[in-house]
């Protein structure tokens, strides 16, 4: 069995500015968010990673490094778990797409699985797909071991939603807080979750 830490990035600097949506910009850790993830990594600094990986985007890389300080384990990038492309909606705040364009943010909320984030965007189903064949393959490369994963905020849940088995238009309940930790089993097909949202290193 596989058991998987999965971890939302530290606090991007665009998180900081607003809570502008960044999507597949590649925005930095603010200071915060590089405090968050040096925590995160006291918080895990007795599990033992076998291996480590991480969405290509410097907020996600630079908080897998800080989790795993002064281990020397190399961090390994992978697309498919990419935060999702919010086409019109990236470096802006919800409040300010909303009101330009409430439409597309209903119909994206009734159903995201088939509507395109930002017009231009992707849909839940791409997300969900793409993180899904990444999980996939990781659990037949390292069974029995244990594996770090750093992505993003609406990758994981949609990723989670599918495992659980929710309406994808629920997904906003799955609230992921910066360097939040979700720890899974992985054998085959069957994934069990053993903890969503872990946050007690940010208290």
């Amino acid at each position: 069995m596989t058991r998987v830490y999965l971890v939302r990035h530290g606090e991007s600097e665009w998180n900081a500015a607003g809570d502008l949506y960044c999507g597949r910009t590649d925005i930095g850790l603010s200071q915060l968010g590089r405090k968050q993830a040096e925590k995160a990594g006291q918080f895990l600094s007795d599990v033992s990673f076998d291996a480590v990986y991480s969405s290509p985007l410097i907020r996600a890389r630079d908080t897998a490094t800080l989790i795993m300080g002064k281990n020397d384990h190399p961090v390994k990038t992978d697309e498919r778990i990419f935060e999702g492309d919010f086409g019109e909606w990236e470096g802006r705040s919800k409040k300010e797409f909303i009101a330009e364009d409430p439409e597309s943010w209903e119909s994206w909320m009734a159903d995201p699985w088939q509507t395109k984030a930002g017009r231009t965007g992707e849909t839940a189903k791409e997300m969900h797909d793409r993180a899904s064949s990444f999980f996939e393959e990781i659990g037949n490369k390292h069974p029995d071991e244990t594996i770090l994963v750093v992505a993003h905020n609406n990758t994981i849940r949609f990723f989670l939603a599918g495992v659980l088995g929710m309406p994808f238009a629920n997904y906003r309940k799955l609230f992921q807080d910066n360097t939040g930790i979700n720890i899974f089993d992985m054998q085959g097909a069957s994934i069990i979750i053993k903890s969503l949202n872990v946050s007690a290193h940010l208290g």
